[in-house]
């Protein structure tokens, strides 16, 4: 595997797939890592701590970085290159051009900015590594919508392939955040998957989401449109940590 910290060392070629990750890499990354790699002669992941996608500096600053950790598991999935650059590389002191998604709601109303920082990024990624394909998890699912909207409208020709959420064994959705979880409260965290689960075969599954989840005080609790599929999605804070999950209502996930 070769790790490339400047956007000069990065070689276009065809048949690439693309895994944009911030690192704290888990079975989540390990699963679009794989699928990359079944899919595609060449395998380029980039692992950057994205700060333009941090609407408060302490989020940005707790973020685990293991560098090491996160290469070792690129390699062994097969990754050709590893793009992890500095953020100076990406974002130039004079940098002042930004992607700007127009959506209200969910995620882009709960962080402003955030999906800003996403589309720039993802956009820059796109045009640097030029790959067929682009591969993201259902859990950030506003996020593959944005994305999906943003090749279609700016003719950006990279396909975005979306892939089930993986999950521990007691159904939490893996997420760098569960390691700031105390065991108090991820258990009291088990109740984000569960009501979405449970609420995803009634007549009105927001409204009986949100009913199961009135103790996790959500931030929101919506349907939000994959294009294929349509996914019931929530935020909720445990303690001082955010985390999101969506289960899927109609469609295919793919």
């Amino acid at each position: 595997m070769r790790v490339v910290r400047h956007i000069s060392e990065l070689r276009p070629t065809p048949s690439t797939g693309l895994v944009p990750t911030m690192g704290a890499l888990h079975d989540g990354h390990r699963a679009l890592l794989r699928a990359a790699r079944a899919e595609n002669e060449l395998v380029v992941a980039s692992l950057f701590v994205n700060p333009a996608q941090f609407d408060e500096r302490s989020d940005l600053a707790a973020y685990p970085r293991d560098e090491e950790r996160d290469a070792a598991i690129a390699e062994a999935e097969g990754v050709d290159v590893l793009f992890a650059p500095e953020a100076d590389e990406l974002y130039p002191p004079d940098f002042a051009t930004w992607v700007e998604p127009e959506l209200t709601g969910l995620e882009g109303e709960a962080r402003p900015g955030h999906f800003r920082g996403v589309a720039t990024v993802c956009l820059k990624l796109f045009n640097l590594v030029r790959p067929e394909r682009a591969y993201f998890g259902q859990k950030d699912a506003q996020q593959a919508a944005v994305l999906r909207r943003l090749v279609r409208d700016l003719n950006v020709p990279v396909e975005i392939r979306v892939l089930p959420t993986v999950r521990d064994d007691d159904g939490l959705a893996l997420s760098s955040r569960n390691a700031r979880l105390s065991a108090d409260e991820r258990s009291r965290a088990l109740g984000l998957p569960r009501a979405l689960h449970d609420a995803s075969g009634a007549d009105d599954p927001v409204a009986e989401a949100r009913a199961l989840l009135d103790l996790l005080h959500p931030d929101y609790v919506e349907v939000v449109d994959l294009g294929e599929a349509l996914v019931l999605a929530a935020a909720v804070r445990v303690g001082e940590t955010r985390l999101i999950d969506n289960v899927l209502l109609e469609g295919v996930i793919a």
